[in-house]
């Protein structure tokens, strides 16, 4: 449900255009098994015929099922301070990097020596200060 409401944020933003159309109409077939009368009102209403129970699921695009980002979480003392976006399989190095360049990470280190950095590739860094 609350990727439904992402897709629905992600159609207001767009604006008006022939991809907010498709965007809407992929909305309510996926809303439709969860919420069938209001699915099929609003069907009627953007005008597609026949009833949204008989129409076609959308297509899935294989490219875009491809997860090319995770999220890392940085530890400091064993506690999560920070989340880092990053490529998959971006190297250690540069995850450490990142780790300690970021703001939260320095204020919960608050000037301590990081003694042992541990990385865990595309899941986790942990600074033992």
């Amino acid at each position: 449900m609350a990727r439904i409401y992402e897709l629905t944020g992600a159609t207001e933003r767009a604006g008006a255009s022939a991809d907010r159309s498709a965007a809407i109409r992929a909305l309510l077939l996926l809303a439709a098994p969860m919420m069938p009368h209001l699915a099929e009102e609003a069907w009627a209403m953007i005008g597609d015929g026949g009833l949204i129970a008989d129409a076609a699921w959308p297509a899935v695009d294989p490219a875009l099922l491809i997860d090319d980002e995770v999220t890392v979480a940085v530890q400091v003392k064993g506690k999560l301070r920070d989340t880092l976006v990053v490529a998959k399989g971006t190297p250690r190095d540069d995850l450490e990097r990142m780790a300690l360049a970021s703001d939260k990470v320095q204020r919960a280190l608050d000037g301590a020596e990081v003694k042992k950095v541990i990385v865990v590739p595309d899941r986790l860094v942990n600074l033992v200060a």
